[in-house]
């Protein structure tokens, strides 16, 4: 039986909730984005009114034309693909949060390309897994680009973002989502400051990133079926 896009979302919300009350969390403090990636605006449009609020997205150039009209002012729109350092100043008249930060040139870039007093709320994405096809930033230098970071007057950092390998069953995913809780607790306690988000877990394992502690999954084919 092929399921409609409202009954999609009931199920991932379900799997949501499942997965918190599991780990003695609420609900209530998980984010789920919508990657909408691979679908048409209209789409997006009739996941907004269904209720969904984050989405997110890979590509500016694409985002730049699909967005062209923005998202209702209580939606969000977050960048989750690596961002290349010439595309910085089209990506923040996007987005409202870049989650792929993970390099000092892309730091400058879009620092440079920042509107005087404009802020930008970015994450930091972390190579956990240390895999040579994946984006992200090596464990090495995950302590000098937070300080990078929060040194601009530019950038808020709200905390961190990875990827999990894909692996043969969620579980295996597991250390790879403890890893990035612990970095983001080290450095919360060394830094003396609050890194609310942690962004892991994908349709294949956002169960077990709840459970290691995600506050903001990316959840594409459960909800459009990509």
């Amino acid at each position: 039986m092929v399921l409609d896009l409202a009954h999609r979302i009931e199920i991932v919300l379900s799997r949501i909730a499942d997965a918190a009350s599991r780990s003695s969390r609420s609900s209530d403090d998980i984010t789920l984005i919508a990657v909408s990636k691979s679908v048409n605006r209209d789409v997006v449009d009739e996941a907004y009114a269904l209720g969904l609020r984050q989405f997110g997205e890979n590509r500016v150039q694409d985002s730049v034309i699909k967005y062209a009209c923005p998202l209702p002012g209580d939606a969000s729109l977050h960048m989750i693909g690596q961002l290349q350092s010439n595309k910085s100043a089209a990506a923040i008249q996007v987005f409202d949060v870049i989650q792929s930060v993970d390099r000092s040139s892309l730091i400058l870039a879009l620092e440079k390309n920042a509107a005087a007093g404009k802020t930008i709320d970015v994450l930091l994405e972390v190579n956990v897994a240390g895999e040579a096809q994946k984006a992200g930033c090596p464990l090495s230098q995950v302590d000098d680009l937070t300080g990078r970071i929060l040194e601009s007057p530019n950038l808020h950092l709200l905390g961190f973002m990875t990827m999990a390998p894909y692996t043969a069953t969620a579980e295996e995913a597991r250390p790879v989502f403890r890893e990035l809780r612990s970095i983001r607790d080290r450095l919360s306690e060394k830094l003396d400051t609050p890194f609310p988000w942690l962004s892991m877990g994908m349709t294949n394992d956002f169960e077990v990133a709840i459970e290691e502690g995600a506050t903001h999954i990316r959840v594409g084919r459960a909800i459009f079926q990509e």
